[in-house]
């Protein structure tokens, strides 16, 4: 069942997350596992609607709040069938999380025309 959590987001465009939509089986436990609500579960092409009883496989997962993950790599590592991967420890998110606990700025070596972020 997806939870509704936070409305706040780390920084827009600054995640690793990649989802590969037609590698996914539409188990859900992406949406099990994500901390701050990622995933959502979207019909596939041609079905109906979710709560009908449509065999499994015929919804799949969709990233519908990308700047809220925080790249811990939960549903990548859950994830039966490789259709996500993130790579954890990098990027902007963790920065600002590192930033904070040093009690200081995000440094994740990001300027405007590296444009890695």
């Amino acid at each position: 069942m997806p939870r509704t959590l936070k409305s706040w987001s780390y920084l827009a465009n600054g995640t690793t997350l990649r989802l590969e939509e037609e590698r996914c089986v539409g188990c859900g436990l992406c949406l099990e596992v994500c901390p701050h609500g990622v995933f959502s579960l979207r019909q596939a092409a041609g079905t109906s609607t979710i709560a009908s009883a449509e065999p499994a496989g015929s919804a799949k997962a969709a990233i519908v709040a990308r700047e809220s993950c925080m790249e811990c790599g939960a549903c990548a590592w859950n994830c039966p069938c490789g259709a996500l991967s993130v790579r954890t420890g990098v990027g902007c998110a963790v920065a600002v999380l590192n930033g904070r606990k040093r009690g200081g700025s995000p440094d994740c070596c990001c300027d405007e025309e590296s444009g890695c972020c």
